[in-house]
């Protein structure tokens, strides 16, 4: 019996490069996009539009748009923190926002300098103004298995937040393990929680998930084992949250590429042409990325 297809959400350009400290140009940034748009990757999320004294990596956000083909603007994605970055989005051709809300206080307060409850509030105004305006607009829910700050976060914790957001029918909620302390059991338990609180509802389930600790790969297949089929990953594994302590390392986009085609689920990507792209991020960050596949290399192996 065939697999059902899954789509991959290629972070790298932003989540990924947010954490590293080597400077990309605005060049690097749009040729890293254009090789992911070449081996398949669509949704790719291209940038951010947050305060670039927090984040300076991603302070070309405006410029790295400006240089894309217009093509890729049927699935770039830009994030949004507040109704400023709204403003900033809504004067640039992207047709696909995130927002982020993050499950615990003190980690709110960090990342957004906010509370939950305000941040709550804030989400609700920029999907309200987003969807009139035309976006499409999806709202990831951070922290939802674990808090650098706070540590345990509880199922209760994030249902609470799951059921605000829900209620604001973006068309897509993101459930992300930022710290990389989720074990298959948590995601098997918690997907199928938020998917009772979303049954009924417009709303596509996707997941994000960091290799922190090692279990990202096996998480994202706890999650595509209770129907989701839409994941985040990024490029070598690079990335992290800046205001995340060790929140190390997305799951490597090649890695899961490997194992889903392996495990016969179809894909919206060609692993080969992953390689190059890869390596032009190992090239730039003189050291070797975390993913594994681009030095193990294909299997059965590619005869030139």
């Amino acid at each position: 019996m065939s697999q059902p297809a899954i789509e991959i959400v290629e972070v790298s350009p932003r989540d990924g490069l947010q954490n590293e400290a080597t400077p990309f140009t605005t060049e690097e940034k749009v040729a890293l996009i254009e090789g992911c748009l070449a081996a398949g990757l669509r949704r790719i999320e291209v940038c951010s539009f947050v305060n670039p004294k927090r984040v300076p990596q991603m302070a070309d956000a405006e410029a790295v748009l400006a240089r894309l083909d217009p093509t890729a603007f049927g699935g770039a994605i830009g994030l949004v923190l507040n109704e400023r970055g709204l403003d900033r989005a809504l004067a640039t051709p992207l047709e696909e926002i995130n927002y982020v809300v993050v499950v615990t206080e003190t980690f709110s307060q960090k990342n957004q300098g906010t509370s939950v409850k305000d941040n709550l509030a804030m989400a609700e105004a920029v999907v309200g103004r987003a969807k009139a305006a035309g976006l499409r607009t999806s709202i990831t829910i951070s922290a939802a298995f674990g808090c650098p700050y706070e540590g345990e976060v509880s199922a209760e914790q994030l249902y609470a937040v799951v059921k605000k957001v829900a209620d604001m029918e973006p068309f897509e909620i993101a459930i992300a393990d930022t710290i990389g302390v989720a074990v298959p059991r948590d995601v098997h338990e918690r997907i199928q929680g938020v998917q009772r609180i979303i049954e009924g509802r417009p709303i596509q389930l996707r997941c994000h998930f960091h290799n922190t600790r090692n279990t990202g790969l096996a998480n994202a297949m706890a999650a595509v084992e209770e129907g989701v089929t839409v994941l985040d990953a990024s490029l070598g594994g690079i990335g992290g949250c800046p205001f995340a302590p060790n929140a190390t390392g997305n799951i490597p986009t090649e890695d899961l590429a490997y194992m889903l085609d392996r495990s016969g689920y179809g894909l919206n990507c060609d692993l080969a042409s992953l390689f190059p792209v890869v390596e032009l991020l190992s090239d730039k960050l003189a050291k070797p990325v975390p993913g594994l596949l681009t030095r193990a290399g294909l299997f059965p192996p590619v005869v030139r």
